[in-house]
């Protein structure tokens, strides 16, 4: 409870609403990216029933992603005008409804239109508005709250890998799919309704209101709008290092369980690997984004960067499970700490007046990202009959990330547009 905003506001307020919010969009990050992240899992079964090439399956993500991308610039708008709860509400519906439909995949479009296209729709509203709403919520403890919510993809990775693993053998993929979508209908509609855009919704002031300095606008709500930031070059690097740390996510999460696998490891053990991403993940979205708190968030960035690369390299001669767990330790913090930061870092570079266009803007890069370098992966394997040179490459992208999060660094530190 923020004491002093409810002085403020002269009313006595026993809850801060503030943390609803947070509960609420935790709950929806759960479900919606836990089921995100199944892709990995229905991956090998739809290759079994279809055979189809593992390019064209993986192309399908990659629609997805670029759709999912764009749309977050526009819901991101939609966020600052009307709030998260219509946009959500109505996203949840598209979502559900998405996934349900999967399970009448017959053919390859069908894969395009119900995974690339519906469900990339109904997604884009379970991040950009949530990430963007937290900052108008949180001035103290901002990092910390975001990374709270965030921390949902990683527990909803460990919690749907497991359960979509479970459905898939015991009632195979076409039913698994069904319930995964009428979970998702349910229970987003639900957690939608408690969201709000911001305090003066509730008759609140922002938790830690006292600490606002008048002429700072990553407090104040003002900032730079969205056409004074895409002209500044620490807006493109900010684009473009997320976009290497998209490239590598999902690059990872679409083919590691398909490689542990013919590396001659179970489905159920492959399938684990990701649950440990999803685990040491949501760690890492609380801690490092509690730490951006404290030594900032440019700095979180590198350490995230540093992490990812350390962890790109051992999947590269990786072949027993101990060193797949070993990875996936290490490759989750260092993805939990960027997703942790994907909007606090916006706003303390630009400000709060457009936080959802700009969020919406570096999300679309992110997911750019993250439609090449799963059809590049897939490309390479059915050429070479390996990943290892597509590990590779998302080891060099994320050295690449590194080093445009040390210039975003020294450009700040210099106050360099």
């Amino acid at each position: 409870m923020d004491e002093q905003a409810a002085r403020q506001t002269g009313k006595k307020q026993h809850i801060f609403y503030g943390y609803v919010v947070v509960a609420a969009a935790l709950l929806i990050t759960i479900v919606s990216h836990g089921a995100q992240h199944t892709f990995g899992i229905f991956f090998k079964p739809l290759l079994e029933q279809f055979g189809w090439s593992k390019a064209a399956t993986s192309a399908a993500l990659s629609l997805y992603l670029v759709l999912y991308g764009l749309m977050g610039i526009f819901v991101g708008r939609l966020n600052d005008r009307f709030g998260p709860r219509m946009v959500m509400t109505v996203c949840a519906v598209i979502l559900g409804l998405g996934y349900m439909l999967m399970s009448q995949v017959s053919a390859i479009w069908h894969l395009y239109l119900f995974y690339g296209v519906l469900i990339a729709v109904g997604m884009s509203g379970s991040w950009v508005p949530l990430i963007s709403t937290i900052p108008r919520w949180f001035i103290r403890r901002r990092g910390l709250m975001t990374g709270i919510v965030t921390s949902g993809s990683g527990i909803g990775t460990i919690l749907l890998s497991i359960l979509a693993s479970v459905l898939i053998a015991e009632y195979q993929w076409r039913f698994s799919y069904l319930i995964v979508g009428a979970g998702i209908l349910m229970i987003l509609v639900l957690a939608a309704q408690l969201l709000r855009r911001d305090p003066q919704q509730m008759g609140q002031l922002p938790y830690g209101y006292d600490l606002i300095k008048a002429e700072d606008p990553a407090y104040s709500g003002e900032g730079m709008c969205f056409r004074e930031a895409i002209s500044t070059s620490q807006f493109w690097m900010v684009c473009a290092t997320f976009f290497c740390f998209g490239f590598d996510l999902y690059t990872v999460m679409v083919h590691i369980v398909a490689h542990a696998i013919e590396l001659g490891i179970p489905a159920l053990k492959a399938a684990s690997i990701i649950a440990v991403i999803g685990g040491v993940n949501a760690a890492g979205r609380v801690g490092i984004g509690s730490a951006g708190d404290r030594i900032g968030n440019m700095r979180c960035l590198i350490i995230s960067f540093v992490l990812m690369t350390t962890a790109l390299f051992l999947l590269t001669v990786a072949v027993d499970m101990w060193q797949f767990y070993l990875f996936g330790v290490i490759f989750g913090l260092g993805y939990g700490g960027l997703a942790a930061i994907m909007s606090p870092m916006p706003a303390e570079l630009f400000g709060l007046r457009s936080i959802g266009t700009i969020v919406g803007a570096v999300m679309c890069s992110f997911t750019l990202g993250g439609a090449i370098g799963p059809v590049l992966a897939g490309r390479i394997s059915d050429t070479t009959g390996s990943y290892h040179t597509a590990f590779l490459i998302c080891a060099a992208v994320s050295v690449t990330g590194t080093i445009l999060s040390v210039l975003i660094l020294i450009r700040s530190e210099r106050k360099i547009d």
